[in-house]
């Protein structure tokens, strides 16, 4: 709410700046700013002209800001258009560190979910096993024939819950292989 509130006050700011007035003191009408033409490619820029990054890719409704540091979403309806190009309200520094925020808080999410029973899949939704237990920094998966233990860096958030990026046979054949000769 605070980013579209700022790009709202921003754009405000320029359209009454923008506007002259009537004779008798009438103010003119406010002409509807320009449409954002989000496209892919497209430079965007802050407020005040600095470099902020690319748009990596549209879908839904948002874009992807590329900085060369971090790629963060961005509603549509965020951008104003200028001659010089797209614009949102925030600087490039003020992005990053944005982004850098919600990753870290969705990594919080993901390990805090990471509890005795819940479901691992693969990444196409196959199923791996479930959480055996938590040890620190690392995450028990028991499959049907095997419990292996993983990093918890080793799992990210998928559309049904944690995912790691191997199939249930891919896992037991590492855990195999990585067992002990008897």
């Amino acid at each position: 709410m605070k980013f579209r509130t700022a790009l709202l006050a921003t754009a405000l700011a320029a359209l009454t700046t923008a506007g002259g007035a009537y004779a008798q003191g009438t103010a003119a009408p406010a002409a509807a700013p320009a449409k954002a033409n989000v496209t892919v490619g497209a430079k965007v820029l802050d407020a005040a002209g600095g470099d902020v990054g690319t748009i990596a890719s549209v879908s839904g409704g948002a874009a992807i800001v590329d900085t060369g540091t971090v790629k963060a979403g961005i509603p549509v309806a965020s951008f104003a258009q200028s001659d010089k190009g797209l614009h949102i309200s925030m600087t490039k520094t003020e992005l990053e560190a944005a982004a850098k925020g919600a990753q870290a808080g969705a990594q919080e999410q993901l390990v805090a979910s990471l509890t005795p029973g819940t479901a691992i899949t693969d990444q196409n939704g196959g199923a791996v096993g479930k959480v055996d237990s938590v040890e620190g920094d690392f995450v028990v998966v028991a499959t049907p024939n095997a419990k292996v233990k993983l990093p918890k860096t080793a799992f990210a958030k998928g559309a049904s819950g944690p995912v790691i990026g191997m199939t249930l046979a891919q896992l037991e054949a590492a855990a195999k292989g990585a067992s002990p000769a008897s």
